[in-house]
């Protein structure tokens, strides 16, 4: 019981936080409804510690490499991952989409009102760079900082790389904001306690109403695919004895990203996990903070269900050409949205102009509201699934027995 207590108490402790929370937010709802601060609390912590971490350890992994060239390869290797995992869930939430019409009969809907659209130039600009220095120090530029971080690690890396003492000051200090991020997750049981029953106040009337359907397949398929692919993905980037290792330490970062709804937050979880998994840092260290705002198994997921459920709302007919068009689009407009709570709005505005520009004005509405109910399974595969790509990236770098090397060294 003790070791039990050693090894999965605080993630038993987080999931009881969150069931607790949910009941609560259904028996008591208006006094569930002023909860949502203790919510808040974690979350801010974790955004404020979490954006000089990006930084540091982006930054800290390029600089202290033995050579660009590596960094090169590593960065990559990630982006190509990220984007097959996500053509792969897209798809297969089309399929199901197809097997199983989320709309049945007729439906009513209530016109609401959309503000002025970016245009595709603005949103290119504005997804990766910043006009000020001080913008970049925001958990709502978490990708502007990212690149901001790579060319600052490259900079580094010609003028002497880990031989600098700027690379040296970096490390050391990635290594502190990480005993930082230990202390705060302490707390994390009662945030999610106050998430969790804010959220079931918010919205219970409509997960047992007409969403319901929906929400149910989405939610289903979402830890489905995770008790599926997660294993194969495991399997091919680490080997064999992967999937036990993998699923000894997924569960942490899951249970942080379904909590906070926060692909960043969960950022040093990840990174623990990691660690303690064996993988390098200079992947980790680039992998995660990337998986962020580039992983988007889950916002590619909800990206497809959100369409196919305004398809069926409107009567059109979800076809083969529309589906790889969505693909397509769930993919790129899920870029640097995944990683804030809420972040998916300007993707569901996108998918809305593409597919719906006659009825923006009840299709947007919809997708908004669909978005905030799916959102912590969705960035539950966002997050967790970083832990899991990073296997796949530490294969290639460092080549495909380093989980075995891991084992036998430990033994």
């Amino acid at each position: 019981m003790k070791q039990f207590f050693k090894n999965y108490g605080f993630i038993t402790s987080m999931l009881l936080g969150i069931g607790a929370g949910c009941v609560f937010g259904w028996v008591w709802p208006e006094q569930a409804g002023n909860l949502a601060w203790l919510g808040t609390i974690f979350t801010n912590l974790m955004f404020c510690v979490v954006v000089p971490m990006v930084f540091c350890s982006i930054c800290s992994a390029i600089a202290n490499m033995e050579s660009m060239k590596k960094a090169g390869k590593i960065m990559g290797v990630t982006v190509a991952t990220f984007c097959v995992t996500a053509g792969i869930a897209a798809i297969i939430m089309y399929v199901i989409c197809r097997i199983f019409p989320l709309v049945q009969g007729q439906y009513t809907v209530t016109e609401g009102e959309v503000g002025e659209t970016l245009g595709v130039a603005d949103m290119i600009v504005n997804f990766f760079t910043k006009p000020d220095f001080m913008e970049l120090w925001s958990r709502r530029a978490i990708l502007p900082l990212i690149i901001f971080a790579i060319l600052c690690g490259f900079g580094i890396q010609m003028s002497g790389g880990k031989k600098t003492m700027t690379a040296k000051l970096l490390e050391d200090v990635t290594g502190c904001i990480m005993n930082v991020v230990k202390i705060i997750t302490y707390y994390a049981p009662i945030g999610f306690f106050g998430f969790f029953a804010n959220l079931v106040a918010d919205y219970g009337p409509e997960l047992i109403g007409d969403y319901s359907r929906t929400l149910l397949l989405y939610y289903g398929l979402c830890f489905a695919y995770m008790f599926t692919f997660f294993p194969l993905y495991a399997r091919f980037g680490g080997g064999k004895g992967a999937v036990k290792v993998m699923f000894k330490h997924l569960f942490k970062p899951a249970a942080v990203s379904f909590g906070t709804c926060s692909s960043v937050a969960t950022i040093p979880t990840n990174m623990e996990a990691a660690e303690e998994t064996g993988i390098s840092k200079d992947v980790t260290n680039i992998v995660l903070p990337l998986g962020a705002t580039m992983h988007m198994d889950g916002s590619a997921m909800s990206a497809i269900i959100k369409v196919a459920f305004l398809f069926g709302i409107f009567g059109k007919d979800f076809g083969t050409g529309e589906a790889i068009l969505a693909i397509i689009v769930a993919i790129f407009s899920s870029v640097a949205m995944s990683g804030i709570p809420g972040g998916g709005g300007t993707g569901e505005l996108v998918l809305c102009t593409i597919f719906f520009p006659e009825q923006m004005a009840i299709a947007y509405p919809i997708a908004i509201a669909l978005g905030n109910l799916v959102d912590p399974p969705a960035t539950m595969l966002n997050a967790a699934g970083d832990y899991v790509v990073s296997y796949i990236v530490e294969r290639f770098v460092t080549g495909k027995n380093w989980l075995q090397k891991q084992l036998k060294a430990k033994k």
